[in-house]
């Protein structure tokens, strides 16, 4: 089910690595932020959109990933927007997106991982009615990706960002992943939000969202500087610590001893 954690501002979380879809209830209009994941969980989201009373006027897909990617014939055929970096790089990755959908979010529709259209150039907020929510795109953790700060309440959607139960994910084909996740630690803190919507885990509230900026610059700073990091993230008792995760970590070791 939705919570409502500000005004107009609602979060669902599925059970795949605790994702979170977000939805943005403006005047006449609503915004869905990576909505859902398995088919079941995408029937489960729009049953509760109905039960709402809302139905959707704009999407938003923060970055390229697959699980981020995804629609559902309920939530209407509406225009569904990314960055343009965002954009050109799913579809240059549609087949191996199409391929993780399949294999890790049974029922998913695949072939809605295509039809995200690029915002118009030089945008810099969402087009929503009367709520201004700003686009704050980097290169962090995906090419093109976007946090959106919702100003009137100050609601920062991170994407797959200061998460509590992810470490910071480097994009591995950029030309120096550590520093654009540094640089995006930067203009995420930059947006001084009260409250913050992981893509994956709990809400960030009050000072917890600096302790999750802290975080992550700790994290990055010790990969760079060949220390271990001590991450409780990724400990053999952390969430995912016995998972996926141990993996991706390895895998910023090696990025961060390239620099």
């Amino acid at each position: 089910m939705f919570e409502e954690i500000a005004s107009g501002v609602f979060v669902r979380q599925s059970a795949f690595c605790q994702s979170n879809a977000i939805l943005v209830r403006d005047a006449g209009s609503a915004l869905l932020v990576d909505p859902g994941t398995d088919g079941d969980d995408l029937s489960g989201l729009a049953d509760d959109l109905e039960a709402l009373g809302v139905v959707a006027t704009l999407g938003f897909s923060t970055h390229p990933h697959w699980d981020h990617l995804l629609w559902h014939e309920r939530f209407g055929d509406v225009a569904r927007y990314g960055t343009a970096k965002c954009v050109a790089v799913a579809r240059e990755r549609l087949e191996p997106n199409q391929e993780m959908a399949s294999r890790l979010a049974p029922g998913a529709p695949l072939l809605t991982l295509e039809r995200v259209g690029a915002l118009p150039p030089g945008s810099t907020h969402i087009p929503l009615r009367s709520r201004s929510i700003r686009i704050l795109e980097h290169d962090g953790h995906a090419p093109g990706h976007a946090g959106l700060l919702i100003e009137d309440v100050s609601v920062l959607i991170a994407g797959d960002m200061l998460s509590d139960v992810e470490i910071p994910l480097f994009d591995p084909r950029g030309a120096d992943p550590p520093g654009d996740y540094s640089i995006a630690l930067d203009l995420l803190d930059s947006a001084s939000a009260d409250m913050v919507i992981p893509g994956h885990g709990s809400v960030a509230h009050g000072a917890e969202v600096g302790s999750r900026i802290d975080a992550d610059r700790r994290y990055v700073r010790a990969l760079l500087a060949g220390d271990d990091p001590a991450d409780p993230r990724v400990g053999s008792d952390a969430t995912y610590g016995a998972d996926w995760l141990p993996e991706c970590h390895q895998r910023n070791v090696e990025l961060a001893r390239k620099v």
